[in-house]
């Protein structure tokens, strides 16, 4: 990565470290882009070139985010089942408490100031959307290999995104009354595993007795 790449790296972690700590203080509504603009030292368009929208200072890694499945399908082995390939990376994260999982102190903040802008739960909304759809392509350029040949790519991506989606909800809600997160963690991880598991033998039945 050259000089000037390396540079315009550290100024949108920069603004979107100053954006994040304003918005947690004050709430997502609350808070201008001209009054993160100040805190980061830059000027708004500065903000704007960075960030075309409010929301993109806050979900500053939707792009990743939106992907995260996509990139995973896509690149599993040929024999690989999509669905263990998202389980196993999912309780991996969960085991080394991945900090985008938000299992750390500090994290029902975030996840409040989300609650509590229309604007924020919108874009998180479409994020999933994002995300789902990503999937979807993916699994159509790689489909799994099953008894029945391969299922329709927007129905299992439905499915596998859906279930991915509640297990992160499941760790918001606890991390939001108050439990610690490793109670959290201790707990969702047999339930996830069980919800995909579920999902793994609809692709893969097991024969039943002739």
């Amino acid at each position: 990565m050259g000089l000037r790449e390396t540079k315009k790296r550290q100024t949108r972690t920069a603004i979107a470290d100053a954006a994040l700590e304003l918005f947690l203080e004050h709430g997502f509504d609350r808070v201008t882009v001209a009054e993160v603009a100040r805190q980061a030292g830059v000027s708004t368009n500065t903000v704007f070139n960075y960030f075309p929208a409010k929301e993109d200072l806050f979900f500053d890694r939707e792009a990743e985010v939106e992907q995260r499945l996509a990139v995973l399908v896509r690149d599993r082995a040929v024999t690989a089942c999509p669905v263990e390939t998202v389980r196993d990376d999912l309780l991996d994260a969960l085991a080394r408490d991945e900090p985008t999982l938000g299992l750390r102190p500090g994290a029902g903040r975030f996840w409040q100031v989300v609650l509590d802008s229309p604007a924020l739960r919108a874009r998180e909304r479409e994020i999933g959307e994002h995300a789902e759809t990503a999937l979807a392509a993916a699994l159509a350029d790689h489909p799994p290999l099953t008894p029945y040949g391969p299922p329709l790519p927007g129905l299992l991506a439905g499915a596998l995104a859906g279930t991915y989606r509640a297990v992160l909800r499941e760790i918001r809600d606890g991390v939001l009354s108050g439990e610690a997160p490793a109670r959290v963690r201790d707990t969702v991880t047999p339930e996830a595993a069980r919800a995909f598991d579920a999902l793994c033998r609809g692709l893969h039945p097991v024969p039943g007795p002739e």
